[in-house]
């Protein structure tokens, strides 16, 4: 008895081993490449999961990682599955720099019906160089999701509505010419607006993982 309560002791003891992005979990570490072709406030930085949430759409749950880096910096991080997983950076902009980067009655007709805008950046704000594109356009008009402040991996999300059903949103979404950047746009039920500039990057960007525990 005493070989087999050995073993189970080791096993249980071991450390968890972080091999995928969609392992991550709460207070894991990943660590960013340092290459030239991420934005200056990414390269080489260390971010820590500080949450982990779930976007429902109709026929996908999305999950989002809300990161914090060394440099104090925000952004969230989500996989966009297609031919080839990509990792989705997604920085939250404020009011002045959407002002900075576009002409707002441009931007406005985002939220015009059939939803095919299209935006020529003026200038970027301190924030968002390297993040932005030279044009946009505009891809995804009013798509209805639903916000959980949950890990739908782990914690079963209500199909019921209520005050568990997570938040009502709708997205507008633009993407530059090749797809590598995008703006997305989440318009929330109280009309709170929040505007995301999006980097699309390989998987390899990632150079580390540490977990938590």
């Amino acid at each position: 008895m005493s070989f087999f309560k050995k073993i189970f002791n080791k096993s249980s003891n071991e450390p968890r081993k972080l091999t995928h992005v969609d392992q991550l979990l709460v207070g894991d570490i990943i660590v960013l490449t340092d290459s030239f072709a991420l934005p200056e406030s990414l390269r080489g930085q260390d971010f820590q999961v500080k949450a982990v949430n779930s976007y429902e759409f109709e026929h996908k749950v999305q999950t989002e990682w809300a990161l914090l880096g060394t440099n104090a910096l925000e952004i969230f991080l989500s996989l966009e599955v297609d031919d080839v997983t990509e990792l989705k950076l997604s920085l939250k902009i404020q009011h002045e720099d959407v002002e900075a980067l576009f002409d707002l009655d441009r931007f406005s007709e985002i939220f015009d019906e059939p939803g095919e805008a299209f935006l020529d950046k003026k200038s970027d704000s301190a924030i968002t160089s390297m993040w932005s594109s030279e044009q946009y356009q505009q891809s995804v008009f009013a798509k209805v999701g639903f916000f959980h402040r949950k890990d739908h991996r782990s914690e079963k999300l209500s199909a019921y509505e209520g005050k568990d059903s997570g938040e009502q949103f709708e997205l507008y979404s633009l993407y530059n010419e090749d797809q590598s950047k995008g703006v997305d746009v989440e318009v929330w039920q109280d009309g709170d607006t929040e505007v995301c500039l999006t980097l699309f990057r390989p998987l390899s960007d990632i150079t580390d993982m540490y977990p938590a525990s």
